[in-house]
C-alpha cells in the first residue's frame, strides 16, 4: 500500500508524516459540497452528467437550427427514404425526418444513455460502497493513508460509506465529458450503432454535418445526403428488427456483471487529486480524466465483449451495403462521403470513442469491412430478400469465425432457404 495520503493531503516536504487528523474534517466538508452536487441514480449521478454535458455543449457554441437548416434536412432525409426503398426489404415509417442541435440531441438520446450507461456504472460503484458494519472495504483500503491508526480507521468508515455516492458524482462528470464530446462530432442519432430514439424517426444535426464536410471538397447537399441515406437505413433496420436494441443492451450488461475495477489505478487517481478541486465538479472533471474507472477485463468480459463488437460490425457492414445500392447510380460523390465515413471509423470516431471510454469496447475497422463484404456477397448471391432475411434471428447472424471467411459462411448457408417473415411480422 502506497505511503502517499489520499486526496493530495501529503506532507509539505513529501516525507512520510503521521496522519494529520486535523484535515479530515475540512475533507468531509469538500465531499459533502462535491456530493450536493445532484443526486445518484444507478450508479452516475445524472444531474452532473447532464448538467455537465450542458455547459460543455454551451461552451463549444450551440446555435439554434435555422428554419433554412431544418428544410433542407428534411428534404434530404425524404429523398433518402425514396432511394432506399429499392435498397432494402424493411419499408420506411411515415414519421418525418428532423433536424437537432446539440444540446436537442443531448436531450433527445439522454434516457437511452441512462440505459446504456447504467449497467457498467453501477458495478463500478459498487466497488466504493462500504458494507454494513465499521469495517473498512479491501477495495477502498488502498485510498486511506498507510499508518492510520485502528481508531482513526473506524472514524473513517462512515466518510467510505459516502464513497458510493462520490464514486457516481465522478462517473456522472465522466458520462458528461464524453456526451458532450459525442454531440460535437455525431451527425445523427444512429453514429454509435446503438439506438439512441425509440420512435424511428431520423435525425441529422447540420451543423455537424456541415462539419464532416469541411475539407472534403464534396457540396454539403450531397454529404447531407449521404448521411441521410445512413440515418434512415439505421431507423429501418432498428424498427423492424425488434430484438436488435435489447440484443445490444444485453451483451453490454453482460460485460457489466463480469467487471473487476482495478483498484490500484483507482487508488493512485484518487491520491493524486488536489482537495481543492474537490470544491469545483469542473476542476475535478479535469483532474480525473477520461479514465478514472480503468476497468480490469476479465475472459467472460472479453468474450461478451467479442459478442458485441461482432454485431455492431454487423449492422454498420448492413448499412454500408444497402447505402451503397441506394447512392450508387444516383449521388456521384458517394463514394469519396463513404471513404470519409470509413477514414474516421478507423480513425476513433464518436462511436469508437464512446465505446471505448464508457464500455470499454475499441471496433476494429478490419471487422466492419469484413462485415460489408459478407453482406455484399450475401446480396449478390441471395438477393436483397435473402441478405435481410438473416435479421429475422439472432441465430441466423453470422458470428466472428464466419467474418473472417465469408465463403465458408455462405457456403454452409447455402442449402437452407433464406426468408424470413414479412418485416410488419416481426
Amino acid at each position: 500500500m502506497s505511503g502517499n495520503l489520499p486526496f493530495g493531503f501529503g506532507a509539505p516536504d513529501g516525507g512520510q508524516q503521521p496522519f494529520d487528523m486535523s484535515q479530515l474534517g475540512a475533507m468531509l466538508q469538500q465531499l459533502g459540497r462535491l456530493m450536493q452536487q445532484g443526486g445518484a441514480e444507478g450508479g452516475v449521478s445524472w444531474d452532473l452528467a447532464r448538467d455537465g454535458a450542458r455547459q460543455a455543449i454551451s461552451a463549444q457554441g450551440d446555435p439554434s437550427v435555422s428554419d433554412a437548416e431544418r428544410r433542407a434536412v428534411v428534404d434530404a432525409i425524404s429523398l433518402a427514404q425514396v432511394w432506399l426503398d429499392p435498397a432494402t426489404s424493411y419499408p420506411a415509417s411515415s414519421a418525418d425526418g428532423l433536424a437537432w442541435s446539440r444540446s436537442e440531441w443531448l436531450e433527445g438520446t439522454f434516457p437511452a444513455w441512462q440505459r446504456i450507461v447504467a449497467p457498467i456504472a453501477e458495478h463500478v460503484s459498487s466497488v466504493m460502497s462500504a458494507p454494513t458494519g465499521d469495517a473498512v472495504p479491501p477495495e477502498l483500503a488502498a485510498l486511506l493513508p498507510e499508518g492510520m491508526p485502528p481508531e482513526a480507521a473506524a472514524m473513517m468508515a462512515p466518510l467510505m460509506a459516502m464513497a458510493r455516492q462520490m464514486g457516481s458524482a465522478m462517473f456522472g462528470m465522466q458520462v458528461g465529458q464524453a456526451l458532450a464530446a459525442l454531440a460535437g462530432e455525431v451527425v445523427g442519432v444512429a453514429d454509435v450503432g446503438v439506438p439512441l430514439t425509440t420512435d424511428s424517426r431520423p435525425v441529422l444535426l447540420p451543423r455537424n454535418v456541415e462539419q464532416f464536410g469541411d475539407g472534403l471538397g464534396i457540396p454539403v447537399d450531397e454529404v447531407r445526403l449521404y448521411l441521410a441515406l445512413r440515418e434512415c437505413a439505421h431507423q429501418r433496420l432498428f424498427a423492424h428488427v425488434p430484438w436488435l436494441a435489447g440484443r445490444l443492451e444485453g451483451a453490454i450488461d453482460a460485460y457489466a456483471r463480469g467487471i473487476r475495477v482495478d483498484t490500484d489505478r483507482l487508488g493512485e487517481a484518487m491520491r493524486g487529486i488536489d482537495p481543492a478541486s474537490l470544491q469545483d465538479p469542473t476542476r475535478l472533471q479535469e483532474a480525473l480524466g477520461s479514465d478514472m474507472f480503468a476497468l480490469s477485463e476479465s475472459p467472460e468480459q472479453q468474450a461478451a465483449l467479442a459478442r458485441l463488437e461482432t454485431l455492431l460490425a454487423l449492422i454498420e457492414g448492413w448499412v454500408s451495403d444497402v447505402v451503397t445500392q441506394a447512392s450508387a447510380a444516383t449521388l456521384p460523390s458517394a463514394e469519396r462521403v463513404e471513404e470519409a465515413v470509413r477514414r474516421r471509423r478507423a480513425a476513433g470516431g464518436p462511436a469508437e470513442r464512446t465505446f471505448a471510454s464508457l464500455v470499454g469496447l475499441e471496433l476494429r475497422p478490419r471487422a466492419l469491412r469484413e462485415a460489408a463484404q459478407l453482406w455484399r456477397q450475401l446480396r449478390e448471391t441471395s438477393g436483397i430478400e435473402g441478405r435481410d432475411a438473416l435479421w429475422a434471428h439472432p441465430d441466423l447472424l453470422p458470428d466472428a469465425e464466419d467474418l473472417s471467411d465469408p465463403a465458408a459462411f455462405l457456403e454452409r448457408i447455402s442449402g437452407e432457404p433464406l426468408t424470413g417473415p414479412e418485416p410488419d411480422e416481426q
